[in-house]
């Protein structure tokens, strides 16, 4: 793609780089109050069916999703025009969905500026591994990546993880305002669950709000992952690396019932967001379909998308996904081989 065709696409979805106040307030109304309901309906059914709190739970935690797209949005400072607004609301609603707003609004500009870069990875996005660093890699080491990469471990303990360890915990290099950020939003969320565990009970809180944050999370995990771990994703290194083209080309069109779109605030429209991170959620649809060269992104379907579970390797050379199988018949073919020429040698 050349440089003038680059400069066209992301002047092309430029108009839809504006939040729209009414928009986004009615996004609020129509997101956080219906989460609160829920949860309260959640807990009134205890009484009569847990089957019936776990399926107001899975709906409700569908609405901690659209917070989190809500929260999302103000990390990139589009939901609102006015910086405060955007930190306040991302605070609180970080709070609601537990991350901590300084702390991964600087994480995850990190990954819109290098997803797609393998020189730099690490910050922000899933584990990836290339082929050849995994057949250089120690046993412990391909342990630890196919222990990540088990679907049980980041689908299953991931949320928990991230909940309650990666999320509790500043960078190293933090900055003050990010640290205090953090620091703000754990004690936030003691002093939250601390008063509605002494008003219900533990065991109440923790049947109505356990599921809906693990659902929440499962979510969440399930879509970062699928919109960047598919067959022919954009990988390359720094010297070829581009940004539009790791946008467009390194990031899915998820294309997803109406239902599931709008719990999910448009994020399938991945490639959109990651062409330009200003554009609010609400935006990201009118900007792909007046958008003609944006309808050439992946599309994928929620049938297809499960594909996406056996693509655990990035194999440079043919520039696709590949599972621990195929890389397993590599590894075996090249050990036969150089036996074979031992053993030629030797006579």
């Amino acid at each position: 793609m050349s440089k003038q065709k680059t400069a066209e696409l992301r002047k092309s979805v430029s108009p839809y780089e504006k939040a729209d106040m009414k928009a986004s307030i009615r996004q609020m109304i129509n997101t956080i109050p219906p989460f609160f309901i829920l949860w309260f309906l959640a807990y009134q059914s205890l009484e009569i069916s847990y089957f019936l709190t776990l399926g107001l739970g899975i709906v409700a935690a569908g609405f901690v999703v659209r917070i989190f797209i809500i929260f999302h949005d103000c990390c990139h400072g589009s939901f609102f025009k006015n910086k405060k607004l955007n930190n306040l609301v991302g605070t609180l609603s970080g709070i609601v969905t537990m991350f901590p707003y300084e702390k991964w609004k600087r994480e995850h500009s990190i990954h819109h500026a290098t997803s797609g870069n393998l020189d730099k990875r690490g910050t922000g996005d899933i584990w990836i591994m290339t082929v050849e660093e995994y057949k250089k890699a120690s046993r412990k080491e391909r342990l630890s990546y196919r222990m990540y990469r088990n679907p049980l471990v980041m689908f299953g303990l991931g949320p928990i993880y991230l909940f309650l360890v990666t999320n509790r915990m500043n960078r190293k290099d933090a900055r003050k305002k990010e640290r205090k950020n953090t620091y703000i939003t754990n004690a936030s969320i003691v002093v939250l669950y601390t008063g509605m565990i002494l008003w219900l009970g533990w065991e109440a809180f923790l049947l109505v709000h356990g599921p809906i944050m693990f659902i929440s999370g499962f979510l969440g995990i399930w879509l970062f992952y699928v919109q960047h771990q598919f067959e022919d994703s954009y990988f390359e290194d720094e010297s070829e690396w581009d940004y539009v083209k790791a946008a467009v080309d390194g990031s899915s069109f998820y294309k997803l019932p109406r239902v599931l779109q709008w719990v999910t605030g448009n994020i399938g429209y991945h490639h959109v967001h990651h062409l330009s991170p200003r554009v609010p959620n609400y935006h990201l649809e009118k900007a792909h379909e007046s958008t003609p060269p944006l309808h050439q992104a992946t599309t994928i379907t929620m049938r297809s998308s499960l594909e996406s579970i056996k693509f655990r390797l990035y194999d440079e050379s043919r520039k696709t996904f590949v599972s621990f199988s195929e890389v397993k018949r590599q590894i075996k073919k090249e050990k036969m081989s150089i036996e074979l020429r031992r053993m030629q040698t030797r006579s």
